[in-house]
């Protein structure tokens, strides 16, 4: 019997808008930016934007990283399954954000403030590369009384797994901590994103706050270089530092996951119940058929968590991470192949297994 999963995968995080555009070096030095950088809080957003829009052609796409990652995971997955939770403003931008969402089946539970505008995040792509520019405006206004109303907190109840960012986290840990402790005293699954090396190494509090409640846990190689040194693990190898974390103590017996992403490289995955570390190859995409590299970590996710939520093995979970965001860097910014997509597993995909000593 095919199971019920209507609503079964809420996502909590900041949506913005991407204005992406395909951009010559120029541009970028001319704002202080470079290649691959993140220039959240520029000083001269309105100034970017404008400029951008005025002399590039350029594309609207649902973003933000919570976003970006149902997006992906509602491909794999029957309709009506992922449920996304944010701040928008009271505009025409939250109205696109709504449309577009709708369109990739994600079902949106927006609180709007009507005082702000929507967030948006300039994404300058050059060659294989991307720099991203955001202004969060509305999406940093997000409110727990949002999430526990009521009719709002119905979401949460009926939910299997849930899905945040350490972004949204910075914006309400109020809410943040309320679902994950309901996922732990529910039996139900909490994935958390490291996101950004910022995160780590500014929030560090409210990161250990989180941790005893995150089943789930996933960053990439810079982030986890950041999370070693914060919490003293003494030690730069990704394999080991993955498996320290997921020997953190929990608030349960639930043993925590945690998956590490190394963009075209391995991607290393350990947990908590077990010594073994999984080391597994990534299949390259050929750079004639990159568009950029932007959403590729957020498509891991979706694609990761959309076998998860299906109680899918660790190994299928992480074959549908790789395979979406090889899809994802097929396109120009954080945008998904049109109709539907169809993963299927490989009977030949398997790890490297190796042995680390718990810390």
């Amino acid at each position: 019997m095919a199971q019920d999963l209507r609503g079964a995968l809420v996502g909590l995080c900041n949506p913005l808008l991407d204005v992406v555009a395909v951009v010559d070096s120029e541009l970028l030095a001319e704002f202080g930016l470079k290649a691959n950088d993140n220039g959240v809080g520029l000083t001269d957003f309105q100034k970017l934007l404008q400029t951008v829009t005025d002399k590039y052609e350029t594309r609207l796409i649902p973003g933000g990283m919570g976003q970006n990652t149902l997006r992906g995971a509602q491909l794999l997955l029957p309709p009506d399954t992922t449920v996304f939770f944010g701040a928008v403003g009271q505009d025409e931008s939250a109205e696109q954000l709504r449309a577009a969402t709708a369109r990739a089946g994600v079902r949106t539970n927006y609180m709007v403030n009507p005082d702000k505008p929507t967030g948006s995040c300039v994404v300058l792509v050059t060659g294989h590369s991307r720099s991203i520019v955001g202004d969060m405006q509305a999406a940093e206004t997000y409110s727990f009384a949002h999430t526990s109303a009521p009719e709002n907190w119905r979401c949460i109840e009926a939910a299997r797994v849930f899905y945040t960012t350490m972004f949204f986290v910075e914006v309400t840990p109020e809410t943040t901590l309320a679902v994950a402790r309901h996922a732990h005293e529910n039996g139900k699954a909490f994935a958390m994103n490291l996101a950004s090396t910022y995160s780590v190494e500014q929030c560090t509090q409210l990161l250990t706050d989180m941790m005893p409640y995150t089943h789930v846990l996933f960053g990439n190689e810079t982030e986890a270089l950041a999370l070693a040194k914060v919490l003293g693990f003494g030690t730069d190898d990704i394999k080991q530092i993955a498996k320290r974390a997921a020997d953190l103590p929990t608030a349960g017996d639930k043993p925590r996951l945690v998956a590490i992403t190394q963009g075209a490289g391995s991607t290393v995955v350990a947990t908590g119940d077990s010594n073994e570390i999984r080391v597994y190859t990534v299949t390259p995409v050929p750079g004639d058929e990159i568009g950029d590299t932007n959403g590729a970590g957020d498509a891991f996710v979706g694609g990761f968590l959309a076998q998860y939520v299906q109680g899918e093995p660790v190994d299928v979970c992480v074959e549908a991470g790789h395979w979406l965001a090889g899809q994802i860097v097929r396109q120009v910014g954080a945008s998904y192949p049109d109709g539907a997509a169809r993963f299927v597993p490989s009977p030949g995909f398997a790890p490297t297994v190796e042995a680390v000593k718990s810390a």
